[in-house]
């Protein structure tokens, strides 16, 4: 599984909004690539925010 993959897989597997920390820990990647990720996740309008600094799965 790629870790954008497993970045959306953590959001949707969460029952309340994320922040980045949380999803890298949860999902074992470094908070860099998870920042990348969300931005790219954001983009394609995969997850939202429902508030700032936190992400959930649409």
């Amino acid at each position: 599984m790629d870790n954008l993959n497993l970045v959306l897989q953590v959001l949707e597997s969460s029952q309340e909004p994320l922040k980045a920390g949380e999803i890298a820990e949860k999902a074992q990647l470094d908070k860099a690539d998870v920042d990348k990720i969300i931005k790219q996740l954001k983009k394609e309008e995969k997850i939202e925010s429902p508030k700032r600094c936190y992400y959930s799965a649409r």
